[in-house]
């Protein structure tokens, strides 16, 4: 059979320059938002009102940045909020492997306890604050780490990520462990947790995303300025600075920067994490 060559690689790379230019698109439009903060907080507060107004700035004050750095205790904020992103993400990596490990394994009622497991995702976190305010009011825990932290050290969605990554690594993996006399937190930890990056990865960005933007929670738990996280303290500078408009996208512009860069670093294994655990159920 013969093949038109030159008119089919010509067809490929029209396809081709298609996808990519739609694709291309796609990012302006999804961006959008945040190339427009980023424009907003390099113009001047008059600018900022100017109608029909400008994507890009007649001057670009980078001194937008300092001031609205000194305005607030950002570094505070800022500690604050790894604090309660960072840790939750650790917890629910080793605590979410260890109890996806237990569900990959055959007990008496293990689908039934799974089946509940998975229906705590059906129940909305926003009705857990108040009970957890007065539990850890009595404990004595509003305004500590302890309370921002606690709740979200494991959780339903990341044990069933991880369970089912878990789930795609061959059986004879394990068996081949056992034979070598590895006992299962050996296998655990040094064998199947080593194979399952993506799905950690994913754990881990997943959870420090939700716990860096959360707002009402951290709002519910904690008074006092120097327990702040970001979110909160963006509220407090926008009820402060409300007229100056500028220096609230400078704000939100470098609050956004740690979770921007951290899905650079992982954002390929975080892909793969995704697309792998819905491999095998």
């Amino acid at each position: 059979m013969h093949y038109n060559r030159p008119g089919l690689l010509n067809k490929i790379r029209y396809d081709s320059v298609i996808k990519y230019a739609l694709l291309f698109f796609l990012v302006l439009v999804i961006n959008y938002p945040l190339f427009w903060m980023t424009m907003s907080s390099l113009k001047d507060n008059r600018e900022f009102f100017l109608i029909p107004g400008t994507f890009f700035p007649e001057t670009f004050l980078w001194s937008n940045f300092r001031t609205a750095w000194n305005l607030a205790p950002w570094a505070t904020y800022i500690r604050n909020s790894l604090v309660c992103a960072v840790v939750p993400m650790l917890g629910q990596m080793v605590l979410g492997s260890l109890a996806a490990y237990a569900f990959t394994k055959t007990f008496k009622l293990n689908k039934l306890i799974f089946a509940i497991f998975l229906g705590i995702m059906m129940i909305p976190e926003q009705a857990t604050y108040i009970p957890n305010y007065v539990i850890f009011k009595n404990l004595g825990w509003i305004n500590t780490y302890l309370a921002l932290v606690f709740p979200f050290l494991t959780g339903a969605f990341s044990v069933f990520l991880i369970r089912q990554y878990f789930l795609s690594v061959p059986k004879d993996y394990e068996d081949a462990a056992v034979i070598d006399g590895a006992g299962p937190f050996y296998f655990l930890f040094r064998v199947l947790v080593p194979l399952s990056t993506p799905a950690l990865v994913t754990v881990a960005l997943l959870t420090f995303n939700e716990r860096w933007n959360d707002y009402l929670y951290s709002l519910i738990m904690v008074t006092k300025d120097a327990m702040r996280t970001v979110q909160v303290g963006m509220a407090v500078f926008q009820s402060e600075e409300s007229t100056e408009w500028s220096l609230l996208m400078a704000a939100s512009t470098f609050v956004t920067i740690p979770v921007i860069v951290l899905f650079l670093f992982v954002q390929k294994r975080f892909i793969d994490g995704v697309m792998m655990t819905g491999i095998k159920g």
